[in-house]
């Protein structure tokens, strides 16, 4: 099939468009981080309506899925919350099937599945999915509303409207066989970063390990102004 330059141009200035509005309808912030010895999660407490209505700050963004997984996305709250029951479900369905524990790509796979039907709402944005497999190996993965799964081998900081703000600072100060330890510090900086320019993160953070000890939260801190009175 052919198409006209003017078309294929016009057709990339709408996908650059959705891209940017979806960024900036999902307030959010969302950090993944692969080490040598695990994977490190995290993100912003703040939930905001339309943007400008801060109706949150305690927000829980990275949910744990089961003793394996853990799923932080970007996007309406209620839906997060909803997929999560469902994976919950169909995971387990999965298991009691086959007699074996899905992979991290398996569920990641299944949740992309979940999440398409609803993309058209734009109820959600982005996605970070990470786990344990059976054989001790964890991974993470970046899934797209267009429903393309992509295996994040350093870091991604997915779709939410904190992206900008963190992938600099990831990019310099991130290397190649940090350990979990070193991805927590680096996570936690990273967010502090997001939460001070972006208007759609902040008021603290959730931040999880993935380890061969299993799913940790290490981090969960909530900022609250003091008002002294004189």
């Amino acid at each position: 099939m052919n198409i006209s330059s003017s078309k294929f141009l016009a057709l990339l200035h709408k996908m650059n468009q959705d891209l940017k509005d979806m960024v900036l309808k999902s307030g959010t912030t969302l950090i993944g981080i692969v080490c040598k010895d695990g994977v490190v999660m995290a993100s912003d407490k703040r939930t905001t309506l339309g943007g400008n209505l801060i109706v949150s700050k305690i927000s829980e963004k990275t949910v744990r899925v089961g003793d394996y997984f853990l799923y932080a996305g970007c996007g309406a709250v209620s839906t997060i919350q909803r997929v999560k029951k469902v994976l919950e479900a169909e995971l387990k369905l999965k298991e009691l099937k086959s007699r074996s524990r899905p992979s991290v790509k398996e569920a990641a796979n299944l949740l992309s599945i979940l999440l398409g039907s609803y993309s058209s709402s734009g109820a959600y944005a982005g996605t970070l999915f990470g786990g344990i497999n059976e054989d001790g190996t964890m991974e993470l993965y970046t899934l797209y509303p267009d429903g393309a799964i992509d295996k994040v081998e350093d870091y991604d900081a997915s779709l939410g409207s904190g992206m900008a703000f963190v992938l600099g600072l990831l990019e310099r100060q991130y290397k190649k066989g940090i350990s979990v330890e070193e991805g927590v510090k680096l996570a936690t900086e990273a967010l502090k970063s997001s939460t001070q320019r972006d208007t759609g993160s902040g008021n603290g953070m959730d931040v999880f390990t993935i380890t061969k000890d299993g799913i940790k939260q290490v981090v969960n801190q909530e900022i609250r102004p003091d008002y002294e009175s004189k």
